[in-house]
């Protein structure tokens, strides 16, 4: 299942948390767009033809694009790739953009899912994290996006927000159950170096995030949504049923997929590769015909990792059988002590087809678990 995702590397403002690649400045946004699609062109032979299931719009802020701007990407994407009938095309987007106006155009290009960033339902903590929009912009944007048609929707939303308190996360959890959203992607909030909110940290103006108040954010997440009929399909995403975002499993399972557009990712089923995270030389690279990437070629022994580490995250878990056959490694046999002490701990378990799964309480250690059983 071959997906293909582009980065749109532009935002209004910067959130404090984010250290994906954009730019604030838009003035570039049309040469950049142009760039992607001679990217597309390019790279047109980098998934030998296989069909797209999954075009995913990610930034960055997608829901800038105009329709003209759209439309080209689309178009492009269209002439110099396979695409399956029923390709899921998803955008996501910011409240502040879901005018009804803009919900027309996007429909009309051809997008049938929205991922919206809501982060949170509380003003105060969105002020926290610097988002453009507003409770109740929120609010507005969902109910926007169903009437214009929209029966594919996911929900960002970040826990452990340090600038309020749980019950604030309860109450946000109670919004999620009213508006019923097909899919939610659910983070812990992270402080990384290269953000405002790392500035702060070494600055001493805000604490580390706390992990006790983490740990119980998330057991509370997967409470409520497993009672509404959620199924956690992978430690951060949840879903209704028949309700999988293509574009996350992918990635989860280890399929092909394209990425376009500035410090976007490829994976080809061996080896990955990662474009120049700079718009300006992307864009005069691709007005040369040539692509800024890095390429990384994996070894058996990061194959290895990284198998373990995609697929312990998820529901369908790690297949033993597979690591026997494709990688010559028997995890039963190397980690027969350790394995023991998860199983005995309820931190994991076997299922009858020989999947290693993580319980909740290991999911909580999911990091640790994995880096754990990584081959040096």
């Amino acid at each position: 299942m071959a997906g293909l995702y582009l980065h749109i590397p532009f935002c209004k403002q910067a959130c404090y948390y984010c250290d994906f690649h954009f730019s604030t400045n838009t003035g570039q946004k049309q040469e950049t767009i142009k760039a992607i699609a001679k990217e597309l062109q390019l790279q047109k032979p980098y998934l030998k033809g296989e069909s797209l299931q999954s075009i995913y719009f990610g930034g960055g802020t997608p829901s800038l694009l105009s329709a003209e701007e759209l439309n080209l990407l689309l178009d492009t994407i269209y002439k110099y790739f396979s695409v399956d009938t029923s390709v899921e095309i998803t955008l996501e987007a910011n409240p502040d953009d879901l005018s009804p106006s803009n919900l027309k155009v996007f429909k009309s290009c051809g997008v049938n899912r929205l991922s919206i960033g809501i982060q949170s339902f509380n003003n105060y903590n969105l002020k926290f994290l610097n988002r453009a929009h507003s409770a109740e912009e929120a609010l507005i944007s969902v109910e926007n996006a169903r009437r214009a048609g929209f029966d594919n929707l996911n929900l960002d939303l970040i826990y452990a927000i340090p600038a309020t308190g749980q019950t604030v996360w309860e109450r946000d959890l109670e919004t999620i159950q009213q508006l019923r959203p097909e899919h939610i992607s659910s983070y812990c909030l992270t402080i990384e170096n290269k953000t405002v909110f790392g500035n702060w940290l070494k600055k001493g103006k805000i604490q580390p995030i706390d992990e006790e108040r983490a740990a119980s954010d998330f057991e509370l997440l997967i409470h409520h949504l497993k009672e509404d009929g959620y199924q956690q399909y992978e430690i951060s995403n949840f879903c209704l049923p028949n309700k999988h975002s293509r574009h996350n499993s992918n990635y989860w399972k280890q399929e092909k997929y394209l990425g376009v557009g500035p410090s976007a990712h490829s994976f080809d089923g061996k080896n990955r590769q990662f474009n120049a995270s700079n718009n300006v030389t992307y864009i005069k690279s691709l007005k040369q015909n040539k692509i800024p990437f890095e390429l990384d070629i994996l070894g058996p022994t990061e194959r290895l990792n990284e198998y373990i580490l995609t697929t312990l995250r998820t529901s369908w878990g790690c297949n033993l059988e597979k690591l026997k056959k494709d990688f010559q490694y028997d995890l039963l046999k190397d980690q027969k002590e350790y394995l023991n002490d998860l199983i005995t701990g309820k931190m994991a378990f076997i299922d009858q087809e020989n999947h290693l799964k993580l319980t909740d309480k290991g999911k909580l250690l999911a990091d640790k678990i994995t880096l754990d059983l990584f081959i040096s």
